[in-house]
């Protein structure tokens, strides 16, 4: 195995949480040493297994500069963001804060301290309610809800940071992600837990309540939310060839990640109770405030540019590997 000392080591915030340590692992498996930096606000100490691991927060400019000094740190990749359409809905203060002001710090840190390549953790609420399906990247903005909206902002500073700094980014705009790593080593832990899948398989399993199904009346083929679920294995990869390109001196772009293949909710339930062979337990429930009806990914340019292509997204093993977390989660 390679000496860490050897690694080329990539700065990783949000690395203690669902999507941040998957893509910790892929880094590790690609021979870079991920460096964690999470105040461990939604994440878990025990989710950081492939490099070292900073406690602090994006406005700690100090702790930003020290830990890039430590490890060489070239490359940041920044999943820090807080990403509850509800919750974003109830209180727009406290995502602007973190998911703008604190992100514009965080960059400010980093080239200051000489980092010139860098991945944001973007959504595909940035669009709001699209026009046409599957979205491309050049698809009008304009998120219904303040997560979304706080997600465009700050894209919208790195394109004026990039030109004046010398400053590569990438935005990966990213659908649902969902499933868990296949081997058991982390996966989707949120308190509460707002997705689907994950309450879909403990209403499953025994161990959480019947699923609430929100909306019944969307203007889709069976009336429930249509969505393009990404397994966090293939979303992991993606910021990897993202950090890699930017590296090696590739342009800053925004960039879809899914599969372009749109679900509905009640399809996705037929396919659980298909492949783990148990009912799941549910009730319906009103419409959540700012959930589209539709939202599926057109990745034409990051499979051109980057080479890269979902391999784990089919729904058997989203489904598996999301039920192998839930029987085994440690955290």
């Amino acid at each position: 195995m390679t000496d860490p000392a050897d690694r080329p080591a990539i700065l990783v915030a949000g690395g203690a949480g669902y999507i941040g340590a998957q893509t910790c692992k892929a880094l590790y498996q690609a021979g870079y040493l991920p460096v964690v930096l999470d105040n461990l606000s939604t994440g878990y100490t025990k989710a950081v297994k492939w490099g070292p691991f900073h406690p602090g927060d994006l406005n700690d400019r100090a702790l930003v500069a020290g830990v890039v000094a430590q490890y060489g740190i070239k490359g940041a990749i920044h999943f820090a963001a807080f990403s509850l359409v509800g919750e974003s809905v109830k209180d727009p203060i406290k995502y602007y804060e973190n998911n703008t002001a604190a992100a514009v710090v965080f960059t400010k840190a980093l080239i200051e301290a000489g980092v010139r390549a860098f991945v944001f953790s973007s959504t595909a609420a940035v669009y709001g309610v699209p026009s046409v399906s599957p979205i491309p990247e050049h698809h009008a903005t304009n998120p219904n809800n303040p997560y979304g909206a706080s997600q465009l902002a700050f894209e919208s500073a790195l394109r004026w940071i990039g030109e004046a700094h010398d400053f590569r980014w990438a935005a990966l705009r990213y659908f649902n992600a969902a499933g868990a790593d296949p081997e058991g080593e982390t996966g989707e832990s949120h308190e509460p837990e707002t997705h689907l899948i994950p309450n879909m398989i403990k209403a499953q399993l025994g161990t959480g309540p019947a699923l609430t199904v929100f909306g019944e009346d969307y203007p889709t083929p069976d009336g429930t939310p249509i969505r393009d679920y990404i397994h966090v294995v293939d979303l992991a990869e993606a910021h990897v060839l993202a950090i890699r390109d930017l590296l090696a001196g590739g342009q800053s772009a925004v960039m879809n990640v899914g599969t372009g293949e749109g679900v509905t909710v009640k399809q996705m339930i037929a396919a659980a109770e298909r492949v783990l062979g148990v009912p799941v337990p549910r009730t319906v429930g009103p419409r959540r405030a700012g959930d589209p009806p539709s939202l599926v990914a057109d990745s034409t340019l990051i499979q051109q540019r980057l080479g890269w292509r979902p391999k784990c997204s089919d729904l058997d093993s989203i489904i598996r590997d999301a039920a192998l977390w839930q029987r085994s989660r440690v955290w």
